[in-house]
């Protein structure tokens, strides 16, 4: 007798789409299907292992290169492998979600790369989802137009060789996918994306000249590194690509992860062409697993850890030595201002900080960076430009003069800033407006004159949280007290009603948002991950 077929991947509770058949193909959903098989388990026994981690973190309050690993940092022959040409110079970088409006505007920036996301900048929604791949399809084939219904405007893409080159960032090993499941059992989130991208693009990408390319984000080991890697083997095998077609440039945005960065390069040595340095997911990681560590571990106002504190310079320089050691690119961090059309003196200023952040990450050694703008492009652009010239990086440029030590990555008690009232407010008003945004769909979302993620969101309720345990004393005398945060928070929900009107607050999603943002704020229990409450809140 033959084996009984294997069971086929269902899509549950989902209106259908249009032209999601051309994304849910029968043969990429098989791909999908054994994917999960193969890598889901695994996926299970590192998130339980994170568990474990942090409850050691809880015990210890440090954290330390691996003794295990040390053979890998010390052998100085192994280098990751060569990076194909399509991503040799990456100075300027666009990030955005994949709606059909970004996928043209960041192909047509002018940016060297766009980080194609599935996920901070993007609202899981089943839509955002299956027309997100349809969009990179679309681009590819250059089938894609579209025109604002408001202003009539059209966009179109520029010639091909005008292109940025897409680097496309799945979900993180954490969050599944309830539409997509296999005998009951939801397919991870990052097998979904990444699996549907490639299936259907892979050697499309190779036939003009570039080539499956993704961010991994919020990696905590370089265990984790080795699945994704065995997940590009895999994949390659498949559809019948060299291995070493697929290249993954990871975000070092976890605590964990920092001190294991020459392990995970390592794991996906001959799929590696880069690390990138992520701000907010990075203190978000420090609160989470410090959060029992006491004074020393409390964070002032997220603005004021800037990348000179010297815990995140220690961060930074050691990224840009580790990448260049081992042949690979160091990618800054996000430049998230957003220009104003109505106030030239916001600008200018903004403008100059953009500059100064991009100017210190080229003098560092950093071989590019990120922009959530296409009016940054330009100014980060001239930032490298003036460090590079002619050359596509600066990778060989070594940094043998940084010496990071264990304790320099987590003495966060070397900022001489506090948590302040105002501090607080940011916090409630950012989080409220971010959160209120992503149940309805929108994961990239302008506050404040910032371009503002699921990261944003993350620090935001984590510092109050933190705030709140230490037993935080303002710089007015008031605690930091549940009982504040709550007043704060309505406060803040009466002054967006007042400020958006009673028909346009009714239609929004905003006490959920506030709901939502005090749970996870207050509760005792905290949550590791703010998108996966929310993400039962998203319809």
């Amino acid at each position: 007798m033959s084996a009984p077929a294997p069971s086929p991947l269902a899509i549950v509770d989902a209106e259908p789409l249009p032209r999601q058949d051309e994304v849910l193909t029968d043969a990429a959903l098989a791909f999908v299907a054994e994917l999960h098989r193969r890598f889901t388990p695994r996926r299970d026994e590192l998130l339980a292992r994170r568990t474990e981690r942090r409850a050691e973190i809880a015990r210890t309050s440090t954290l330390d290169f691996l003794p295990e690993t040390q053979a890998i940092r010390v052998d100085d022959t192994w280098k990751v492998a060569p990076a194909p040409a399509a991503l040799e110079d990456r100075r300027v970088e666009i990030t955005g979600p994949t709606d059909r409006k970004m996928t043209i505007n960041a192909l047509n920036s002018g940016a060297r790369v766009w980080l194609a996301d599935f996920e901070d900048a993007s609202a899981p929604t089943w839509e955002n989802v299956v027309t997100g791949q349809l969009n990179l399809i679309d681009a590819y084939t250059r089938n894609i137009d579209f025109t604002d219904p408001r202003s009539g405007k059209a966009y179109a893409l520029k010639p091909a060789e005008e292109l940025a080159t897409v680097v496309t960032r799945p979900r993180g090993w954490h969050l599944d996918e309830r539409h997509l499941q296999l005998d009951g059992t939801p397919v991870p989130g990052a097998l979904v994306d990444f699996g549907l991208y490639f299936f259907h693009n892979a050697q499309r990408l190779i036939d003009l000249g570039k080539g499956p390319y993704f961010y991994l984000p919020k990696t905590e080991s370089h265990l984790e590194a080795r699945l994704w890697n065995d997940v590009f083997v895999f994949a390659q095998d498949y559809v019948g690509i060299p291995r070493g077609t697929v290249r993954a440039t990871v975000l070092i945005e976890t605590i964990t992860a920092a001190y294991e960065m020459e392990e995970i390069l390592y794991e996906l040595r001959d799929h590696a062409s880069g690390l990138n340095a992520g701000r907010w997911d990075y203190l978000f990681s420090i609160v989470k697993n410090f959060r029992d560590g006491g004074a020393k571990f409390v964070l002032p106002d997220r603005n004021l850890v800037t990348m000179t504190a010297p815990f995140m310079r220690a961060y930074t320089e050691l990224l840009v030595r580790t990448c260049h050691k081992r042949g690979a690119h160091a990618i800054g961090g996000m430049a998230a201002f957003i220009p104003s059309r109505r106030d030239a003196e916001v600008n200018k200023v903004a403008f100059e900080k953009v500059k100064a952040d991009k100017d210190r990450e080229a003098n560092d050694g950093f071989d590019g960076s990120w922009v959530a703008h296409p009016d940054l492009v330009p100014i980060a652009m001239a930032s490298f430009d003036a460090v590079l010239g002619d050359k596509p990086n600066q990778k060989d440029r070594l940094r043998e003069d940084v010496s990071v030590a264990a304790g320099d990555l987590i003495a966060v008690d070397t900022l001489d800033a506090k948590p302040s009232y105002d501090g607080l407010r940011n916090a409630v008003a950012v989080g409220i407006r971010y959160i209120e945004a992503w149940l309805r769909g929108m994961g990239a979302v302008a506050i404040f004159n910032l371009m503002e993620d699921a990261a944003t969101a993350e620090i935001s309720r984590s510092q109050i949280w933190q705030w709140i345990n230490a037993d935080v004393v303002f710089e007015n005398g008031e605690h930091a007290t549940a009982e504040l945060a709550r007043t704060v928070a309505a406060e803040e929900l009466a002054t967006i009603r007042a400020e958006i009107g009673e028909e346009a607050f009714a239609a929004g999603k905003w006490q959920q948002a506030h709901d939502l943002l005090l749970q996870v704020s207050l509760d005792e229990d905290y949550a590791d991950f703010l998108t996966l409450p929310a993400y039962e809140r998203l319809r």
